[in-house]
Formats: structure tokens, sequence, C-alpha cells
């Protein structure tokens, strides 16, 4: 039986919204990007009055992924300024066994995870040049759905959250499941 462990990546390893910062790192390295605003601040304000679904949201803030011509290199480049967000009490401990599981996009998220040599990674699949999901977003019971398709005989022994609410499935699984608030692990019974 594969033993394993279970992280959130975003405010959970990885100290704030990875996804957040790597569209703010886009404005600052290509100004020009911000004529996409509109479509941002459009797609959120449609997703607050109910007009569209989360995922159709995040889209809209993804075409930002549109405006820039080599987004692999700006990815070496944002991590290489980012890569010291990632939490000490994870880069303290052995990555073998770690899947990370996240909504994030996984293009962003595989350059870190590569470098951490985590187990693996689940993340959510969209298109680094056009912003559009290729599957369903990586959140909630998905996460776990995604888990049992890849792996079966498998115990989770620990399981790393931020949030209780939206990561459940995964803390439900654990052996151990804890809550991550800033630098502190508490632990969460169900």
């Amino acid at each position: 039986m594969l033993k394993i462990n279970l992280y959130d990546f975003d405010e959970t390893i990885y100290d704030g919204d990875s996804t957040v910062d790597f569209m703010f790192y886009i404005i600052r390295k290509h100004p020009s990007s911000l004529r996409k605003l509109p479509k941002i601040i459009w797609s959120a304000l449609k997703y607050v009055l109910h007009m569209i679904d989360k995922t159709t949201m995040k889209e809209g803030f993804y075409s930002l992924f549109t405006t820039i011509d080599d987004i692999d290199k700006l990815l070496k480049e944002f991590w290489k300024t980012h890569e010291h967000k990632i939490k000490k009490f994870y880069l303290e401990k052995d990555h073998s066994n770690d899947i990370i599981i996240s909504a994030s996009p996984e293009f962003l998220l595989k350059p870190m995870t590569d470098k951490l040599k985590v187990k693996d990674m689940m993340a959510s699949k969209v298109n680094k040049k056009t912003g559009k999901y290729e599957g369903i977003n990586c959140h909630d019971v998905e996460k776990v759905r995604r888990l049992n398709e890849k792996y079966s005989n498998y115990k989770v022994m620990e399981s790393f959250s931020d949030s209780i609410k939206s990561d459940r499935p995964i803390l439900e699984l654990a052996e151990n499941a804890y809550q991550v608030k800033g630098d502190k692990l508490i632990k969460v019974e169900f």
C-alpha cells in the first residue's frame, strides 16, 4: 500500500496565492497586458452578479496569459523571485511521498513542484497560451476524484490545507489532518 501525504498549495505551503502573484508579476513585467483589465473586471462583476460560474470567471482572469509571448521564460523568472514564499515548515520535510493537489493552473505550479521533488502534483489543467480550462477546476471533491483516478491502493498519512471548508474532502482522507494558518499547523478532527 502506498503511503502518501496530501497538500493544498496556495496559502498552505505557499505564502499567498501563486496565481494572483503571477498575474501581478505579468502586469509588472509587461504593462501592455493591462489591456486585458476590462475583461478581468467584467468577468469579476459577472461572477459577483451570479451570471457566470467560478471557472468562467477564472478564464476571464487568465486571459492575461494570452498577452505573453514566452510564458515559460516568464515562469522561470517568476519562480526565481517567488520561491522564497514556500513556507519553512514545508521545506523542512521530506517530499518523496507528497502529492500536491491544487486548483491553481498546473503549468504554473510545475516548475516549483519539480524543484521541490514532490512525488506528484495534480492541479487545474489550464492552457497557458489561451487561459482556457482543459478539464474540471481541481478543487473540492474534484481533488479526491483526480487522486482516485490515478492511485488506487493508497493510505493518506497526513493532509494539509489552509481551508477546512474547501479542502475538507482531502483532509477527511488523512489519518492526521492539519489546517495551516500562516506558519502554524492546527490539528483537525472530523
